[in-house]
C-alpha cells in the first residue's frame, strides 16, 4: 500500500513531484521517489508489504515503462508464471513489475488479469503517454485534475490542491452531495476542478494532455443462479475461502478487525485457519458513551470469537481528549468525511501499528451486498406501511413526531429510528430509499444551504435517481445491494477505511470486496438473502459452520462512535466555537439562523441533529486546513 501522484506538462513537475512526496509521507514511510523526464513527473510513497528489498521501490522503471503503483495484486505470482511462459523475465520478486510486465504484454486489457486493490500510472516514454487505472470496486482512491495540456493525479485531493495552481474553489453539487449524505459518492468531488478516476475504469493521456476514459468493468444484473439453499451455500462457501487465501498473500504478519459481530467473526475464523495465529482488534467505549447512544457491548462478542478462533486479541477504547484529537484525525481524511466510523478504524490501525501489524482483515462489504442494512429492510417495510389506511398513518406521524429522542442523559433509540423511518416512509421508491440515508430530506437541505449553493441538490437526486433505476428492477432487494455497492461502498466505507489506515502507515484488505464475491452476491437471489424477516440468510447459513449461532444470529450492531455523547458534552465548546453565527455566515454555505435551532433542538432532546452538527464540525476544520 503506497502513496502516488503525477504531474504532466507543469513547468515546475519536478518540484511538484518532491514536494508529493513530503505530503503523502504517511501513506508510505518505508522509501520514497521521483522519477522525471523532460515534461513528466512521477512520485512514490512505498509501505513495504510484498518483497520489501529496495529494488521494489518505486517510481519503478523497466526499459522505456516507467509505474507509480500503490496496492496488492494477490494473484500476481500466478500471472508472473503466465507471463515467464511467455518469455517475460523478473529483476523483482513484487506485483509491481508484474502489472508493468502485464501492461507491456496486454496493454490495457492486462486490468481484468488482476485480483485485488490498486490504483497506478505507467509512463511509455517511447509514445509518450500516460495510462492509469483503478481497481474494479474502487478500494483504492485515485483523484485527478486537467487543465488544457496540463495533467495530473494523485492518492489523495488534499496534496494536488495545496500543490496545483489552483482556486481552491467548493462545488455546488459536492457540498450537497456532502450534506445529504455525510460523504461523497464516486460521482462527486468537494473541489471544483477535481475528480475520482470512476472505479472499474482507465484511461489513456497523451503528451498533450488530451485523455479518454474507458469502464472496463462493473456490476452486472446476470441471470439468477439457482440451486438448492445448500447448494448456493457450498458455492459462496468456496467462494469466501478462495477469497481469504489470496487475502492473506503477504511478506509481513496479518491482522484482523474484530467488532464481534458476523462479517468481521467470519473473516477472523477463516483466516486463523490458515494462519494458525492471529492478532485481532476492535473498539470499546465508555459506559456513558454506551448509555447516551444505546450502544451494544462489541466488546465481550469480540473477546469471545478471539478466544474460539485462538487470537490474541486486543481492545482499544475510545477515551483520547477529543478536542485535541478530532483535528488531527479529520486532517487525515482528505475530502470531509462525517461518518465518524472514520475515528475508530483510525484508532485501531493506530494501535495494530503499534503492536507490529501493518496489514488488517476487514469485514467490510457484506452489508452491501448480502442485504445486512436496517435502511435496506426498511425500505422494504415502508412498501407495506404505505397500504397501511392513511387516518392510521396519520395518527402514527403525529404521535411519533411528539416523543423526545433524548431524555436526560440516556438516548431513546426506538424514537430515533421511528422517526426516521417515517420521514421517508411515504415517498416514492428512489426517493424513499435515497432519504434512508440521508441526513436532509430535499426541499430542506435546499432551503438549509444558501441561494448559491441550492441547485446542487437537484444533481445529486439525479445521480442517485440514475443508480437506482438501472439495474434488478424486478429484484428489490438486488436493487438496494446494487446501489450501494455503485455509491456507500465506495463513497464512505471504502473511502475512510483507506484514509484512515493510510493516515498511520497501514494497509486494511477487505476479502468480500472482490470481483468474484461480489458478482457471486449479486447473482444469489433476493429471497436467498433476505428470508424469514432476517437480513444475509444465506451469508450467516455459510457462517454457522465456522461459528457458535449465538454469534451468528446476533443483532446488528454498527461500526460507529458515541457521537450523540460526544456532540452533547466533549465536542461542545467546540460546536459553539466552530459554529458560531459569525463563522457560519462567513463561510456562506448554510443558513445560520437555522443551523444554530437545529444545534438549540438537539441539546434539549427535541430532535437528533447530533451526526448533521458532526458534518458541519469536521467541513468548517476541513475548510482551514484547505480552503484558508
Amino acid at each position: 500500500m503506497c502513496g502516488i501522484a503525477g504531474f504532466l506538462n507543469f513547468e515546475n513537475h519536478r518540484d511538484l513531484a518532491r514536494k508529493a512526496t513530503s505530503l503523502l509521507a504517511h501513506r508510505g514511510p518505508d522509501a520514497a521517489g521521483t522519477w522525471s523526464s523532460e515534461n513528466i513527473s512521477l512520485a512514490h510513497r512505498r509501505l513495504s508489504i510484498i518483497d520489501l528489498s529496495e529494488r521494489s521501490n518505486q517510481p519503478f522503471k523497466k526499459d522505456h515503462f516507467i509505474i507509480s503503483y500503490n496496492g496488492e495484486i494477490y494473484n500476481y505470482r500466478s500471472i508472473r508464471s503466465t507471463l515467464e511462459l511467455s518469455g517475460s523475465s523478473f529483476i523483482t520478486d513484487s506485483d509491481t513489475e508484474i502489472i508493468l510486465e502485464a501492461f507491456r504484454k496486454y496493454g490495457a486489457s492486462c486490468v481484468n488479469l488482476f485480483e485485488g486493490m490498486f490504483a497506478f500510472a505507467i509512463w511509455n516514454e517511447n509514445e509518450q503517454t500516460l495510462f492509469l487505472a483503478r481497481d474494479p470496486l474502487g478500494i483504492k482512491p485515485l483523484y485527478i485534475h486537467s487543465a488544457g495540456k496540463n495533467f495530473a493525479f494523485g492518492s489523495e485531493l488534499k496534496p494536488l490542491a495545496k500543490l496545483l495552481p489552483v482556486d481552491r474553489k467548493i462545488s455546488a453539487g459536492g457540498l450537497a452531495a456532502l450534506f445529504t449524505y455525510l460523504w461523497l459518492p464516486p460521482e462527486f468531488c468537494i473541489l471544483e476542478g477535481f475528480a475520482q478516476l470512476p472505479p472499474g475504469a482507465f484511461m489513456f493521456v497523451d503528451r498533450y494532455g488530451k485523455s479518454k476514459i474507458e469502464q472496463y468493468w462493473q456490476v452486472e444484473e446476470r441471470e439468477p443462479l439457482s440451486g438448492t439453499e445448500g447448494e448456493l451455500c457450498d458455492l459462496l462457501d468456496a467462494t469466501l475461502n478462495s477469497s481469504i487465501d489470496q487475502h492473506i498473500v503477504s511478506d509481513v504478519e496479518v491482522g484482523a478487525f474484530l467488532s464481534g459481530g458476523l462479517d468481521s467473526s467470519l473473516i477472523c475464523a477463516l483466516a486463523a485457519k490458515r494462519l494458525g495465529s492471529l492478532q485481532t482488534y476492535t473498539i470499546g467505549t465508555t459506559t456513558a458513551a454506551k448509555k447516551i447512544e444505546q450502544m451494544p457491548s462489541d466488546e465481550i462478542y469480540a473477546r469471545r470469537v478471539a478466544d474460539l478462533i485462538g487470537a490474541k486479541h486486543h481492545e482499544i477504547v475510545i477515551e483520547a481528549n477529543l478536542l485535541e484529537d478530532v483535528p488531527r484525525i479529520i486532517d487525515a481524511t482528505d475530502e470531509p468525511i462525517g461518518d465518524p466510523a472514520i475515528l475508530n478504524t483510525r484508532l485501531i490501525c493506530d494501535g495494530a501499528r503499534q503492536s507490529g501489524v501493518k496489514v488488517l482483515l476487514s469485514g467490510m462489504g457484506a452489508d452491501e451486498i448480502f442485504f445486512g442494512y436496517r435502511r435496506q429492510k426498511a425500505w422494504l417495510y415502508s412498501q407495506a406501511y404505505q397500504r397501511v389506511p392513511s387516518p392510521l398513518r396519520y395518527l402514527v406521524n403525529q404521535t411519533v413526531q411528539h416523543l423526545p429522542v433524548k431524555i436526560g442523559q440516556r438516548g431513546l433509540r426506538s424514537v430515533r429510528w421511528a422517526k426516521k423511518f417515517l420521514s421517508f416512509a411515504e415517498l416514492s421508491p428512489a426517493h424513499r430509499y435515497q432519504s434512508s440515508f440521508s441526513y436532509y430530506s430535499r426541499d430542506k437541505l435546499s432551503n438549509f444551504l444558501a441561494p448559491k449553493w441550492a441547485p446542487g441538490v437537484s444533481d445529486v437526486s439525479a445521480n442517485f435517481e440514475d443508480i437506482f433505476g438501472c439495474h434488478f428492477k424486478t429484484d428489490p432487494i438486488n436493487r438496494l445491494c446494487y446501489t450501494d455497492t455503485q455509491m456507500f461502498l465506495p463513497g464512505l466505507n471504502l473511502a475512510y477505511t483507506d484514509r484512515a489506515s493510510m493516515a498511520v502507515s497501514t494497509e486494511v484488505r477487505v476479502p468480500f470486496v472482490t470481483k468474484q464475491v461480489v458478482e457471486l452476491a449479486m447473482r444469489l437471489p433476493g429471497n436467498e438473502k433476505f428470508k424469514h424477516h432476517k437480513s444475509k440468510h444465506i451469508l450467516k447459513r455459510v457462517a454457522e459452520r465456522y461459528l457458535p449461532k449465538d454469534i451468528v444470529h446476533r443483532p446488528k450492531a454498527s461500526f460507529g462512535a458515541p457521537i450523540r455523547a460526544w456532540i452533547s458534552n466533549d465536542l461542545r465548546p467546540m460546536v459553539d466555537d466552530l459554529l458560531s453565527k459569525d463563522r457560519l455566515k462567513k463561510r456562506g454555505w448554510v443558513d445560520p439562523s437555522t443551523c444554530l435551532q437545529m444545534i438549540e433542538d438537539d441539546r434539549r432532546g427535541r430532535a437528533d441533529y447530533s451526526y448533521q452538527i458532526y458534518q458541519l464540525l469536521i467541513l468548517e476544520l476541513w475548510a482551514q486546513s484547505v480552503l484558508d
